[in-house]
């Protein structure tokens, strides 16, 4: 158990800062969490999760009994609380532009700092540009109690959705951007936890520190655009993209991971990050550097078109007042978040079109019908299948994956099914009479 008297604050109660704070506290520091939705706090105050997140609930039901995780929509009180402050707070791509907005990092550190009590650290968690570290220490300077030392590192977050706990409790690495000794003593007084559990602990400056986030991200953006473009090739030349993967994937410079062909990705991260890193390198001057990127995010929005039209193409070329079944609305499995979601894209799209689109999520369907309110939503998969012209399975949800073809083909006898994510056996769903299409398959 971590030392209870290590009180720190996180800044952001999101999917990052609720889920830090959550495990902080469960592993024995005192936190407090800060948002300025009440809502949110009033909810996660009672052990609730505000989102789907597995395993959360019960963190945070356990760090919450246990005392020591509160919350508070007061910086105020946050300043006063303890002397290291993580900041968690989202930066979404700027409106009409690629570039990141940094206007909540900027608001959390002018509300925090001018109210500081004590010496502190504050650590920069959330996707930020590089250069933006500099950028807030000089502002730190200029805002600060005189009698107050600030000092500011950069430790990125490497979570994935739908695994979030987990890659919190025991990361794979931990990335520490800090050139102060005294500062990076403290941080490892917090990770005590996973430092004794083996996690590799790196240090480095903060410019590099707040750059492997981005091109982290960068790099599994190009790995799954690179297959979804040899999916394309696949298809024209009569090969099979699954098999090919699998071969490639046994040279250990590639890799298997990231490399299944389908309907592209989306969420919060991977497309705004890649959008913010380019916008970067124009600012640095390096623009040329990155310009790859701007075909990877092509590609992965060219996927969307792709599966929108197969769709037309199995239904003889017009969607109009066709039933139209999509299995799924998040962007990925395990997590109830459609930001940039493929599937809802695919599915809006098709309702544009002319077409009756049902769409089923097990958990996503709150913020899918917020989101994109015109669409049909309904209660299971079942019902979005039955008497559909067309299904379309859109997120790889273990519910969708373990179908049985037999079964569903008794409520739609079109027997119509688009893979959009390459997890399903099309030998078993032919036998069982449906004509099935895959992205990049025979």
């Amino acid at each position: 158990m971590a030392n209870p008297s290590i009180r720190v604050t996180v800044i952001g109660t999101g999917y990052l800062g609720a889920v830090h704070a959550a495990v902080m506290a469960d592993q024995g520091l005192t936190v407090l969490g800060v948002d300025l939705d009440q809502a949110k706090i009033d909810a996660l105050a009672k052990g609730e999760a505000p989102f789907f997140e597995p395993g959360l609930n019960e963190v945070l039901e356990r760090a919450v009994s246990s005392g020591r995780l509160t919350f508070t929509t007061n910086l105020q009180e946050a300043a006063e609380f303890g002397d290291i402050h993580f900041i968690c707070v989202g930066t979404p791509q700027k409106a009409g532009s690629n570039a990141a907005d940094l206007r909540h990092v900027n608001a959390a550190v002018d509300g925090l700092v001018p109210n500081l009590t004590q010496d502190s650290i504050i650590i920069g968690k959330s996707t930020v540009p590089a250069g933006t570290s500099k950028a807030l220490e000089e502002r730190i300077e200029e805002i600060r109690p005189r009698n107050i030392q600030v000092r500011l590192a950069w430790n990125p977050e490497f979570l994935r959705e739908g695994h979030a706990v987990k890659d919190t409790q025991l990361p794979d690495r931990l990335v520490v951007g800090t050139d102060d000794d005294e500062v990076d003593a403290r941080i490892r007084e917090v990770y005590a936890k996973q430092i004794e559990a083996g996690v590799p602990y790196l240090r480095m400056d903060t410019a590099t520190a707040e750059l492997v986030k981005v091109a982290a991200n960068s790099f599994l953006a190009t790995k799954i655009s690179f297959i979804n473009a040899i999916a394309e090739v696949c298809e024209q030349a009569g090969a099979d993209v699954t098999a090919l993967a699998n071969a490639i994937g046994y040279d250990e410079r590639i890799g298997k991971s990231f490399l299944r062909a389908g309907v592209g990705f989306g969420g919060g991260c991977l497309p705004k990050d890649i959008r913010a890193f380019m916008a970067r390198a124009g600012q640095l001057g390096v623009d040329d550097a990155l310009v790859f990127l701007k075909e990877i995010d092509n590609i992965n929005l060219r996927q969307r078109q792709r599966v929108a039209r197969l769709a037309a193409e199995m239904l003889g070329g017009n969607v109009i007042g066709k039933p139209v079944a999509v299995l799924g609305a998040a962007f990925k499995p395990d997590s109830d978040d459609v930001r940039d979601s493929p599937a809802l894209d695919v599915a809006a799209t098709l309702h544009l079109q002319g077409a009756k689109v049902l769409v089923y999520d097990p958990y996503a369907m709150e913020n899918a019908a917020a989101a994109y309110p015109p669409l049909n939503y309904v209660e299971s998969a079942a019902e979005a299948v039955r008497d559909a012209e067309l299904v379309l399975l859109l997120t790889e949800w273990e519910e969708f994956t373990a179908l049985d073809p037999v079964a569903l083909g008794e409520l739609t006898p079109a027997r119509r099914i688009i893979d959009g994510r390459n997890v399903l056996d099309p030998k078993k769903w032919r036998e069982a009479g449906w004509t099935f299409r895959g992205l990049g398959r025979q």
